[in-house]
């Protein structure tokens, strides 16, 4: 699936220059935001975490569809789909009222499964922006295929120059009654 997902980031990135794109490695389905978690929360998110997860039993989701948010005219974000079962909408209403419970914002826009594949300079010109826009109509992904999931995956995110750095912090098994 990187590999798919890396050739259509080289295929964007000859037709625009004001996108951050994310390497494709670095990309993954994130079900909750949490921003800054001091160290000594980290111990308690990965009990609600593996709490979580062990209510819920593996799934598989299909990467397919191309869009942009809020939208293809006026892009911020660019994204292939992820179209899930049930579960992966329950498993993320589920961490989002436990990381409420411990003090997180809630999100206020509705969860919405994605892959990031770049993010849009918030120095782009209205001229660049356009050409941008005009390419995303022309853009069509059919189906990439299917991703199992098995666990869920506590990620600490370091911004750099470069872009972000991702470091599991820890792994949570679906399914698993365990503790870690």
């Amino acid at each position: 699936m990187h590999r798919q997902l890396d050739d259509i980031i080289q295929s964007l990135k000859q037709q625009t220059t004001i996108v951050r794109w994310v390497p494709s490695q670095n990309i993954h389905l994130t079900l909750k935001f949490l921003g800054d978690v001091s160290l000594a929360n980290i111990e308690t998110l990965q009990r609600v975490l593996a709490g979580e997860a062990a209510r819920h039993t593996p799934f598989t989701f299909t990467v397919s569809g191309f869009g942009a948010f809020p939208n293809t005219r006026w892009p911020r974000v660019l994204w292939v789909g992820v179209q899930a079962p049930p579960a992966l909408a329950a498993a993320q209403r589920g961490i989002e009222a436990e990381t409420q419970r411990l003090g997180y914002t809630n999100e206020e826009r509705p969860f919405s499964p994605h892959l990031t594949l770049g993010r849009v300079s918030n120095n782009a010109s209205p001229q660049e922006a356009r050409r941008l826009s005009d390419a995303l109509a022309q853009v069509k992904i059919g189906e990439l295929g299917q991703v199992m999931v098995k666990s869920i995956v506590l990620y600490r995110s370091d911004l750099n120059p470069g872009g972000a750095a991702y470091t599991p912090l820890a792994s949570f098994p679906l399914g698993n009654s365990h503790n870690p």
